[in-house]
C-alpha cells in the first residue's frame, strides 16, 4: 500500500514581486502550525517530499518539517508550472520503496489530482488544507485514475 499526502500551500499575501515571490502571511504560518502539531501526534513520517519551489510552498514544507520527519525532498519549479499529467509524472517517478509521498502545491492541480486519483467529487484544496489518499498499489507507476480511497482531509 502507498499513501500519498497532498497539501497546499498556506494562506499567502500579495507582494510587489511575481506570484512566485509571494510569501506566506501570519495567519498562514500561524494555521500551518496547527496542522503540523496535529502531524506530530500521529508520528507521521513521509518518505519521500516533492514541494514546489515557490517562495509559498517552500516556506510551508519548511514549517512542515520542523513537526515530522521528512527522509527526502525534491524542490520542483515543475509543480509550480505544471498541470495534472505532470503531478501524475512525479508520482510515477517516485522511488519504489517509498511507501508515503507529500507533494506540497498549488490549486487548482491539487485539487483536481484528489479527484482523479479517489474518484471523489472536486474538493476545493484551500490554503493549509491536506489530504490524505491511500492506494492499494505495490508501486507508484500504478497510481492513476480511481486508484486511491481519499481517507481524511485535516486543515
Amino acid at each position: 500500500m502507498k499513501r500519498l499526502f497532498l497539501l497546499r500551500h498556506g494562506e499567502a499575501g500579495f507582494s510587489e514581486g511575481t506570484d512566485f515571490q509571494r510569501q506566506l502571511t501570519a495567519k498562514g504560518k500561524e494555521n500551518l502550525k496547527r496542522l503540523g502539531e496535529e502531524l506530530k501526534n500521529r508520528d507521521l513520517v513521509i518518505d519521500v517530499m516533492y514541494c514546489s519551489s515557490a517562495e509559498r510552498t517552500m516556506e510551508t514544507a519548511t514549517i512542515l518539517q520542523s513537526y515530522i520527519q521528512i527522509e527526502t525532498e525534491f524542490f520542483l519549479k515543475e509543480i509550480y508550472e505544471g498541470n495534472l499529467q505532470t503531478l501524475l509524472k512525479i508520482l510515477e517517478n517516485c522511488p519504489s520503496h517509498a511507501d508515503s509521498c507529500l507533494i506540497v502545491g498549488h490549486n487548482p492541480i491539487l485539487s483536481l489530482l484528489v479527484s482523479h486519483i479517489s474518484g471523489e467529487n472536486y474538493i476545493n484544496m484551500r490554503p493549509g488544507m491536506m489530504a490524505c489518499i491511500d492506494m492499494e498499489v505495490s508501486e507508484w507507476k500504478m497510481v492513476g485514475l480511481n486508484t486511491g480511497t481519499l481517507k481524511e482531509v485535516l486543515q
